[in-house]
């Protein structure tokens, strides 16, 4: 059995230190290729020492440089040429390679960062190692004590809320079921004062949520709607869905065994929506929060649904199963449904839905769905200036016709092969009538090499981006109410 875990607030605190610590950190310089020796103060013997080791400023590069008397003094990290086609291409976003492979200590950025919260929330990013299941805690990472120019509450939320979203992904299914999934969320509730419900099982059926209860009643963990609602009633509506499947098999339309091999992620959708609210409920965001999780296993057994079954909605239309390896919009379909009873002010998906979506534009750039031009404007402009990158796709309706089915209102799947994250996203807006807006996050919650912000595994994708975009809302709405 792994050791007990330390809380996700610990481990994130004790990578970030307050400004006010007393504790002495080491300087970090960034520097560019061009001229990089006058961008950091160095001593004589300093600057032989980095000629004596041909330290010329590349890209990702970091030299470390000794005292007088032997000691470390500081780093001066090589930020290579800017490239400006490239958004993810920022001094501060680079930072995140540092606490991976700089010797421990405490270390604080002296210059070359205009950004330094981004700098701060891309250091606790790539600081991030899941642990779990070795049999060592392993050696620790390096600290950064946090610029007195950073908000330390915003920045511990950000990275507190991605760890815990990776973490939750990075769970295998052995250990991270629907209840264990329900239990993580009473866990994020009971620290912010959010209420948590929860329908189960065969009650899914009495509370009609028929789709829900389909995809999951072939494992003998219940699947389960969870609700958790947080902030004061009268405030902006947002609600927040996120598709909980903890495993997916495909069901009968069974996948082979090489495409399972990662499907412990396909709950990466309510890992996202629970670290997007544990960043809105920890920053006090003037809002009215509800999270909708349909957390289910899609198994195989004598009792799972079948190619050709038509099944009933909470919304009332019928769908005809194409494919049972289509589970995720069915779920979502449901909650989505119950989501958009409430009006919503604004109503957000968030799912490892398709495979279309990564043929389109690979495993780091989610496509996202609204039909709000000014919400699509600040989500694409925010997440590549933060570094949490999206791109627009289109709710072409052009497509609408590729869902019909000629024994039921729709069919889960299209009739073709083409566009599959489009008719996906398509599939779902049928579901929303009366929120004010609506997008869908069509996501792929793993990051298949490490990278600045973080290791290869799970990964938390829009959430910072779509939390910066609420936080500039709420900002607006509390400025226009001033007298």
């Amino acid at each position: 059995m792994p050791a007990r875990e330390k809380t996700i607030a610990s481990e994130a605190a004790s990578v970030l230190l307050p400004a006010d610590s007393k504790r002495k950190s080491l300087p970090i310089w960034l520097v560019r290729d061009a001229d990089w020796a006058r961008q950091a103060p160095l001593t004589e013997a300093q600057r032989a020492w980095a000629e004596a080791q041909g330290f010329k400023g590349n890209g990702k590069k970091h030299l470390l440089l000794p005292g007088s008397d032997g000691t470390l003094a500081g780093v001066v990290f090589g930020l290579g040429e800017a490239r400006a086609c490239d958004p993810m291409d920022k001094p501060e976003l680079s930072v995140g390679v540092l606490p991976g492979v700089l010797p421990n200590g405490l270390y604080h950025l002296a210059d070359g960062v205009e950004d330094v919260e981004l700098a701060a929330i891309a250091w606790g990013l790539g600081a991030y190692r899941f642990r779990r299941y070795k049999s060592a805690n392993g050696e620790g990472v390096a600290q950064l004590k946090l610029p007195r120019s950073a908000d330390p509450a915003r920045v511990l939320a950000a990275v507190e809320g991605v760890w815990l979203g990776r973490n939750l992904i990075n769970t295998p299914a052995s250990d991270l079921g629907p209840q264990e999934l329900e239990a993580a969320v009473r866990q994020l509730a009971k620290r912010h004062g959010a209420s948590v419900s929860s329908v189960v099982g065969d009650d899914l059926l009495a509370k009609n949520f028929p789709m829900i209860h389909a995809v999951g009643r072939a494992s003998h963990r219940p699947p389960r709607l969870i609700d958790m609602t947080w902030g004061r009633a009268s405030a902006p509506r947002v609600t927040l869905v996120g598709k909980g499947i903890c495993f997916d098999t495909g069901g009968l339309d069974i996948k082979p065994a090489s495409a399972m091999l990662l499907m412990k992620k396909d709950m990466g959708g309510a890992a996202a929506a629970l670290a997007l609210a544990h960043m809105v409920m920890a920053n006090q965001l003037g809002v009215r929060l509800r999270v909708l999780i349909p957390a289910a296993e899609n198994s195989v057994a004598g009792n799972a649904f079948r190619p050709g079954d038509v099944l009933s909605s909470r919304a009332g239309k019928t769908v005809e199963i194409g494919n049972t390896d289509a589970e995720g919009r069915l779920v979502l379909a449901d909650a989505l449904a119950l989501a958009d009873e409430e009006r919503p002010d604004t109503l957000l998906s968030f799912a490892t839905l398709t495979g279309a979506a990564r043929v389109a534009l690979g495993p780091e750039l989610p496509p996202f769905y609204t039909d709000d031009d000014d919400l699509a404007g600040s989500i694409a402009s925010v997440g590549n200036r933060i570094g949490d990158p999206v791109w627009r796709l289109p709710f072409w309706s052009g497509y609408e016709a590729t869902l019909d089915s000629p024994v039921a209102d729709m069919s889960n799947v299209s009739d073709g092969p083409f566009a599959g994250s489009v008719t996906a996203a398509l599939f779902l807006r049928r579901f929303v009538k009366q929120a004010r807006r609506f997008a869908h996050f069509d996501i792929y919650g793993w990051r298949p090499t490490l990278k600045p912000l973080g290791p290869k595994g799970g990964e938390v994708q829009v959430a910072r981006a779509m939390f910066e975009v609420l936080r500039a809302e709420t900002h607006r709405r509390a400025e226009r109410a001033k007298p």
